[in-house]
């Protein structure tokens, strides 16, 4: 059985129905930017199928990876009650789908109007921002490989799949792909990973990593157990 989207999703039936029903349906196609940091905003979205990358650039010029997002995932939430919002991330279809475009205006007016609906929505967002602090928290405090470590226990909790010989990663994932979520070069993360290999914690086949002994990097990183709501990929 999957984790995917088994962790805890605290964004209730009532705030879905609200961004699935008053926002447009926009089909994503791969490869295909939903929007660009530094472009204006006037909507945020809600995920209804495919999958999306969000990422940043820093000054000289390296990509990011922060989220990957999928259904019913909320991406461009940051230029909610902002001046002249601007998106401050990218957003990367990398699986076809569709998803449901809201502006800002009108949640603006509806959280203001609906107390309820505004609990509901800042207790996501918390829960989002804590998210966010931990991963940034494994990249400084952890080093590059403790950054791997944590990335991969991560997408086990995101799009894991327990089976006989380990849990497999759903989703593909390149040596590229995880030095962008770790921030660092191609080549240190493909020596660690074949130091993993080597030590049989890992085997990865056709862009599809199996862990084999998923504690090994927990104790390594000296993992706090955290909720799994609070460590995952998305």
């Amino acid at each position: 059985m999957t984790k995917e989207h088994q962790t805890e999703n605290i964004l209730t039936n009532e705030l879905i129905e609200l961004l699935h029903s008053a926002g447009r349906i926009l089909e994503i196609k791969k490869g295909a930017y939903l929007f660009q940091e530094g472009q204006p905003a006037s909507e945020m979205y809600l995920i209804l199928s495919g999958r999306i990358q969000i990422s940043k650039m820093n000054a000289e010029g390296q990509e990011l990876y922060l989220r990957l997002c999928s259904e019913h995932d909320i991406v461009g939430e940051l230029t909610l009650f902002t001046e002249d919002p601007r998106y401050i991330f990218n957003a990367r279809v990398i699986e076809d789908g569709h998803v449901a475009g809201i502006q800002l205006d009108s949640l603006e007016k509806e959280l203001f109007q609906n107390s309820n609906l505004s609990y509901q929505f800042i207790k996501w967002m918390n829960d989002h921002i804590r998210r966010t602090v931990t991963k940034f928290r494994d990249l400084v405090l952890y080093g590059k490989k403790g950054a791997l470590y944590s990335t991969l226990i991560r997408l086990s909790n995101s799009y894991g799949m327990n089976k006989e010989d380990g849990i497999h990663l759903t989703v593909p994932i390149t040596t590229q792909d995880l030095a962008h979520f770790c921030g660092t070069a191609r080549e240190i993360v493909s020596r660690i990973l074949a130091d993993l290999k080597k030590k049989e914690i890992i085997t990865i086949e056709h862009k599809k990593i199996i862990i084999h002994n998923l504690d090994y990097l927990k104790r390594e990183n000296d993992c706090e157990n955290c909720p799994i709501s609070q460590c995952t990929i998305d």
